[in-house]
């Protein structure tokens, strides 16, 4: 029913930059809630970022605040993740999520849909 795409992984030097983008289909951005989750290898997926329907509240694990920032373009119908001082720690598998609950959720297993993933690796 939703379709996310995410892009824009790659390999970057610890403290530079990334941007991923994940454009969805199905529904508009601004119907659900978006949210961005990363799984490390031999780890759990973990939450990273969300975004409200109204685009006006933002969510944060405590390890990207301040780095990381999640935004939204409803006319391209696609989320970002503007990733900056990008650290090892980063390095992981980066997904893309889309909720119709109501509230923002930071479990995995209560997120609707899921993109594909992209790969994120922080060199030091």
């Amino acid at each position: 029913q939703v379709m996310l795409v995410e892009s824009g992984g790659g390999l970057v030097q610890a403290e530079g930059s990334l941007r991923l983008s994940c454009a969805a289909s199905g529904r508009t951005v601004s119907s659900v809630i978006m949210a961005w989750f990363r799984q490390a290898p031999g780890k759990e997926r973990d939450f990273v970022a969300a975004i409200t329907r109204s685009g006006v509240s933002t969510h944060y694990t405590a390890s990207v605040k301040g780095r990381f920032t999640i935004s939204r373009d409803n006319a391209k119908n696609t989320v970002y993740l503007q990733m900056n001082s990008l650290k090892p720690e980063d390095t992981a598998v980066y997904y893309c999520a889309a909720d119709t609950a109501s509230l923002v959720t930071t479990d995995p297993r209560r997120v609707d849909y899921w993109g594909q993933g992209t790969q994120v690796t922080v060199s030091s």
